[in-house]
């Protein structure tokens, strides 16, 4: 089931870029040239942040900016299998560092910080207590990330392993789901009691009413890296370098403060 669904969201990305593909081939000689274009691959809980950075640099580059966002395992599946892309932004830098040791990513920016949270419905009606042996209660309905889909999944197996209850915690758990958006859902739905999620997505506006956060243990859970990184198929490596010299400023830094994505303590 869980390869099915990784091909299944794999196909989805691939299908989107070759619409991207179409689309750039697709004109004639005599039609006039349009303006440059930047793809862009983004985790699912960056994308606020991305799409604010990407709207400011259509307008001062006068350029369009295509986003793609996905689990972050998926999207580098998708930028090994196409080979095409400028920009890449996963949820932990260790996606980041198997890039460039697959020689896909010939620079990279520290844009911001990811940190792991429990998450619960609003006021926290079960009285869950704080702290990763909370994944193994029984009667609560808990939900956790795919390691082998996104970037929360794959931080909660290296959070559950350093405790040393990933096998009890996996077989506790109810489901397993592809990403962070998927996470928020089920809480907000009723659907779930328990969920492990990245921190910043609770204090959005449109979630911070519904969710609650608690902290995991700092010796498990420690403040990750969010690694931009421009593609070795950049076709346009010099505005991709303006997109993430931007992002790695103070007011790229700002934006991502506001939400969620820098200081995470």
């Amino acid at each position: 089931m869980r390869k099915n669904t990784i091909i299944v969201l794999s196909l989805i990305v691939i299908s989107i870029i070759s619409v991207y593909i179409i689309n750039q081939s697709a004109l004639t000689p005599q039609q006039s040239a349009p303006r440059k274009e930047l793809l862009v691959y983004c985790g699912i809980t960056m994308i606020q942040p991305m799409s604010e950075i990407a709207a400011i640099l259509e307008e001062q580059e006068n350029i369009k900016i295509s986003i793609i966002k996905g689990g972050s395992g998926n999207l580098l599946r998708s930028i090994k299998f196409n080979r095409l892309g400028d920009l890449y932004l996963p949820g932990s830098e260790s996606y980041i560092l198997q890039a460039k040791e697959e020689a896909l990513i010939v620079e990279s920016a520290h844009i911001g910080y990811n940190k792991a949270a429990i998450m619960v419905q609003e006021g926290n009606p079960k009285n869950i207590p704080a702290g990763v042996t909370a994944l193994l209660d029984p009667e609560l309905y808990i939900v956790i990330g795919n390691p082998d889909t996104g970037s929360i999944g794959k931080e909660t197996k290296k959070i559950l392993t350093a405790a040393g209850i990933f096998s009890d915690a996996m077989q506790n758990a109810r489901e397993l789901t592809t990403d962070s958006k998927r996470l928020i859902e089920v809480l907000k739905k009723g659907e779930a009691d328990l969920v492990v999620n990245w921190y910043a997505t609770a204090t959005w506006p449109e979630n911070a009413e519904h969710i609650d956060a608690l902290p995991i243990e700092e010796r498990f859970a420690t403040k990750k890296k969010l690694i931009l990184g421009l593609l070795k198929t950049s076709k346009h490596p010099k505005l991709a370098k303006k997109f993430m010299d931007y992002a790695s400023s103070d007011k790229g830094r700002t934006i991502f403060e506001r939400y969620g994505l820098y200081t995470v303590d």
